[in-house]
């Protein structure tokens, strides 16, 4: 977390402008019942006046994973046009499952056995070690950063500035985590599920009433 201007109480006071000089039966609500109640009936425009900005480090498979939430959502990135990129690579951990089985839309991931995992290993390294290695022999050389970059896998890291309100990260979460609380099943990749636990944790710690009642609702964005 880089920047923060999030919690319940905001939500509450934008609910209630829309009867600012006219008692209604929202004045009667605590703050943690009227956001229950909003989340319940889906009115969705009171979450949106906070910001969370977050730096993100992942691969840029992550990355562009992330990137395609738009609504709601600004992002700026590390240029490779610009900068040498540094040589930090990601490699699933032992724990990671690596085969799929199964047809698409009905398919599940298995840990997969030990000559797999060989070659996950041996395979990740020896092709990071060969793209790098010509990477910065073309630097080397006075190729441009733009072009020589070109060579460069998916699985090497990029960082950037990820800025939402408190409704586009529900979404981005109801899509990017698996729960037994959703009401509508998601089948995110692991990595960006990683980066979608990680927000989630500021998103419980500064507005948990608004966490709460998206939990108890089913995870589903209002």
């Amino acid at each position: 977390m880089v920047n923060l201007s999030a919690n319940d109480v905001m939500v509450a006071k934008a609910a209630r402008v829309s009867t600012i000089g006219k008692r209604s039966a929202a004045d009667d609500l605590p703050t943690e019942g009227l956001i229950n109640f909003l989340m319940r009936d889906r009115h969705g425009s009171p979450f949106e006046h906070n910001h969370f900005t977050f730096l993100v480090e992942a691969p840029i498979f992550v990355a562009r994973e992330h990137m395609r939430h738009r609504a709601g959502w600004s992002y700026n990135e590390e240029s490779g046009r610009y900068k040498e990129l540094e040589g930090v690579f990601y490699k699933p951990a032992p724990e990671r499952n690596l085969v799929q089985v199964g047809k698409a839309g009905a398919y599940r991931f298995e840990p997969g056995n030990e000559a797999q995992r060989h070659v996950v290993e041996r395979d990740f390294y020896s092709a990071y070690a060969w793209a790098f290695q010509h990477y910065t022999g073309m630097l080397n050389r006075g190729i441009a950063r733009e072009v020589a970059r070109m060579v460069l896998p998916v699985g090497i890291f990029t960082s950037y500035y990820a800025t939402c309100n408190a409704r586009s990260l529900m979404h981005f979460l109801s899509l990017r985590t698996i729960s037994e609380d959703a009401q509508c099943p998601s089948f995110p990749q692991r990595e960006i599920e990683m980066v979608a636990e990680a927000m989630e944790r500021e998103f419980r710690e500064s507005m948990p009433y608004t966490h709460a009642a998206f939990v108890k609702h089913g995870r589903v964005a209002p």
